[in-house]
């Protein structure tokens, strides 16, 4: 679904068994994967041009060097569908990129590294995205790791540059497949993967080693997300490292 206008435009350890980093301290084992990039997908169960978006994000998820991520807006939801995951928070959360960037919000969107935008649909505009960002100040370039131990999550980030920024952990449900009742998608059964549920700060970095911890507390087909991201929840900017568990 795309909605036009001149001022909107409506469109990522130690390596143990259950957790996988995607940024790597020189100290991990062989076969850490390294840091990429962040695609933050904003979706909606009431655009009929959502669907290939999310089946999109599902083949990206799939790299373990990515994290990709769902946001469930609630913007469309007057036009006859309620969306079911959706928060108003996701939709701020997209409202506030599109301030600091083009005004452009718009379903299926994707964020790239909290810097850069495109279709949410569109494999090569992503992949323009992706590569817009590199070498850009705030990319992603800052080692961390996650691990877990007597039921808490830790997070270690290295020391570098590119601060302050704030450590924010994302509960992430891991698939979903919802089977829509009305709107543009009356009908059909949508499988959404790494929906986000909530999004909390931790504390923040201010570009030395630091380590914080949290309880574990996900469902049973839930995992984290860390990202490192400069900004505020209210105002999310640059995403300077990330990491996942295992599954996601």
């Amino acid at each position: 679904m795309i909605l036009f206008n001149r001022t909107i435009f409506l469109l990522c350890a130690q390596a143990a068994s259950a957790v996988m980093a995607c940024c790597s301290l020189a100290a991990d084992p062989p076969g850490s994967a390294a840091a990429s990039y962040v695609v933050e997908l904003f979706t909606s169960q009431g655009c009929s041009s959502c669907p290939p978006a999310d089946r999109l994000l599902a083949s990206i998820a799939r790299k373990p060097d990515v994290v990709a991520v769902s946001f469930p807006v609630d913007y469309w939801d007057y036009i006859g569908w309620k969306d079911t995951l959706a928060l108003p928070a996701f939709s701020a959360r997209q409202r506030a990129y599109a301030a600091a960037r083009d005004g452009h919000v718009y379903t299926p969107q994707a964020i790239v590294d909290g810097l850069a935008g495109a279709v949410g649909s569109d494999r090569d505009e992503i992949e323009q995205a992706i590569k817009s960002v590199n070498g850009r100040d705030g990319a992603m370039t800052l080692p961390m790791r996650l691990s877990n131990a007597d039921g808490r999550l830790q997070i270690e980030v290295a020391e570098g540059g590119g601060g302050p920024a704030g450590v924010f952990v994302l509960r992430v449900l891991r698939t979903r497949t919802v089977r829509i009742g009305r709107g543009e998608n009356a009908g059909r059964s949508v499988t959404y993967v790494n929906v986000v549920r909530a999004i909390d700060k931790l504390g923040d970095w201010t570009g030395a080693t630091a380590t914080f911890d949290v309880p574990e507390t996900r469902g049973e087909d839930e995992g984290y997300v860390v990202l490192v991201q400069r900004g505020t929840l209210e105002q999310p900017g640059a995403i300077l490292g990330a990491a996942k568990t295992a599954g996601l």
